[in-house]
């Protein structure tokens, strides 16, 4: 299983995403989940993913292979004009490429190949944008009634961005949201594992503004896992008890 978020704010973008790949006692893979392109001054786009691993590297490739191709093509990540044709472009690609893969492995294999994707940057003379692609190809964007998408293992996370986001903050206080709802996802559920990946994307920049790797032992993340548990118990502490002998 997976989680991976992807935020839109009005400073820019974050997207955060854990690495693990399978769980169990003995049976633990990680794999960079969040790779980005960038065209210096001009664009850049990041790609996450959730599903099959092998569906998810397969168009990862694809997309890598095309954007050697001749400039004049005009329809790769790094070539399209806007950043809906690209939304576009990948889901074609991810349709393709299940379709592909259940053919190969038969009618019964149906479905096992699916993925999900969550897209997003920004291409000069457009605002930062996001998007969530489906397996089936089609796709929707962030608005400001839906600012952020979550794919993967997103229940547990959930209920605390949507208590917590703010559209205009800034982006520690951004990034400290996300670290919580990952958190809670971690403790939670076994098939969401560390080290978690951060990028973030400041409007008109067009490269990373931060990108880190953040392992089970950074001391910041301890720091705040720690704090979230103690704030939980305290609020619940100072919650009215249930009167028990009320008539």
């Amino acid at each position: 299983m997976t989680y991976c978020v992807g935020m839109m704010l009005d400073k820019g973008l974050v997207l955060m995403s854990d690495t693990r790949t399978n769980s169990g006692v003995d049976n633990i893979s990680t794999f960079r989940k969040t790779v980005h392109w960038e065209v210096f001054g001009e664009r850049i786009v990041a790609l996450m993913s959730s599903g099959n691993l092998a569906t998810t590297q397969a168009v990862i490739a694809k997309i890598e292979e095309q954007n050697k191709l001749p400039a004049d093509r005009h329809n790769t990540v790094l070539e399209s004009p806007t950043m809906f044709q690209i939304a576009t472009h990948v889901g074609k690609i991810l349709r393709e490429t299940i379709a592909e893969r259940d053919h190969d492995n038969g009618m019964q294999g149906s479905g096992t190949f699916s993925a999900t994707l969550i897209l997003a940057g920004q291409i000069e003379g457009e605002r930062p944008r996001l998007f969530l692609i489906y397996p089936e190809g089609n796709f929707i964007e962030a608005t400001p009634d839906t600012p952020f998408f979550q794919i993967g293992e997103t229940k547990y996370g959930r209920p605390i961005l949507i208590r917590g986001y703010d559209a205009t903050a800034g982006f520690e206080d951004a990034v400290k949201l996300m670290m919580v709802s990952f958190d809670s996802t971690l403790k939670a559920n076994l098939s969401v594992g560390m080290p978690l990946d951060l990028l973030v994307i400041a409007k008109d920049e067009f490269t990373p503004l931060h990108e880190r790797r953040i392992t089970a032992t950074d001391p910041w993340y301890r720091v705040i896992s720690a704090s979230w548990s103690e704030s939980l118990r305290a609020a619940l502490d100072g919650l009215p008890d249930y009167p028990f002998h009320a008539g």
